[in-house]
């Protein structure tokens, strides 16, 4: 399962870092690439993972938002 992340609150690659370390805490994914001159988040995971708990993960790396979250 891959899923493309519109974020709100990525301003450089520290912020991008923080991200993705904490999206790699979710059970299930295997890969987190955010990327804050695009203002998304591509993760890769090994099983269905409910919205709610990536928009929970970038939430928890400080000040910032998931708008909306595809399957791609």
């Amino acid at each position: 399962m891959n899923y493309i992340i519109k974020t709100e609150g990525l301003n450089c690659g520290h912020c991008d870092a923080s991200v993705e370390s904490a999206l790699m805490q979710v059970a299930g994914v295997i890969d987190a690439d955010a990327d804050h001159a695009t203002a998304t988040v591509q993760v890769m995971a090994n099983k269905p993972i409910e919205h709610e708990a990536l928009a929970s993960a970038i939430a928890s790396a400080g000040a910032f938002r998931a708008l909306s979250i595809t399957e791609a």
